[in-house]
């Protein structure tokens, strides 16, 4: 553990981040919001590129507001016209960040593990894809056949789009925040 703490007349002078090589809770924050906006932005472009330009599931215009067809159902998406837009741009950045915040705060433990961020990356992006479509099913009768091989490997390539930019966001955010 390197780190610029100093022992002066005032007593130590540091931060926790540089005793125990912890990351400070608003360092986590940072990087996870970071790594979860990157991370959304990301997939928003695969899912341009994949599920609108190479499978054709949806237009273009239908990327926004799917994920308030997802968690509310496809009556809710429609009777709220262009506000379902809205509503799913905010449901799909809002949950983009919680899933960086928490990836930011597991990644320390695996770092002092001599874990690569975008190997730890692949088995999130796994985990994420299984919790939210767990809680899609739960919440809502509005979503693809999640049993169906093509939309499990279609949904772990997107998350996997979504999971490694992010790790590598957070990795380079908390590197800089403890060589600091």
């Amino acid at each position: 553990m390197s780190g610029n703490a100093n022992v002066g007349e005032g007593g130590y002078q540091g931060t926790r981040t540089e005793i125990d090589g912890k990351p400070s809770l608003g360092a986590i924050l940072r990087a996870g919001v970071a790594g979860g906006l990157t991370g959304a932005v990301i997939i928003w472009i695969y899912e341009a590129l994949i599920w609108v330009g190479a499978q054709h599931l949806m237009p273009l215009a239908g990327i926004p507001r799917n994920a308030t067809g997802l968690v509310f159902g496809k009556g809710v998406q429609d009777s709220l016209g262009i506000w379902a837009y809205f509503l799913g741009t905010a449901i799909h950045f809002f949950f983009a960040m919680a899933w960086g915040v928490l990836f930011a705060a597991i990644w320390p433990y695996f770092r002092r593990r001599g874990y690569e961020a975008t190997f730890v990356a692949l088995f999130y992006a796994i985990l994420a894809w299984i919790v939210m479509h767990v809680a899609i099913s739960i919440a809502s009768d509005n979503h693809p056949n999640y049993y169906d091989p093509v939309v499990i490997i279609g949904g772990f390539m997107s998350h996997f789009c979504f999971t490694v930019p992010l790790a590598l966001v957070v990795k380079r955010m908390l590197a800089t925040d403890r060589a600091s």
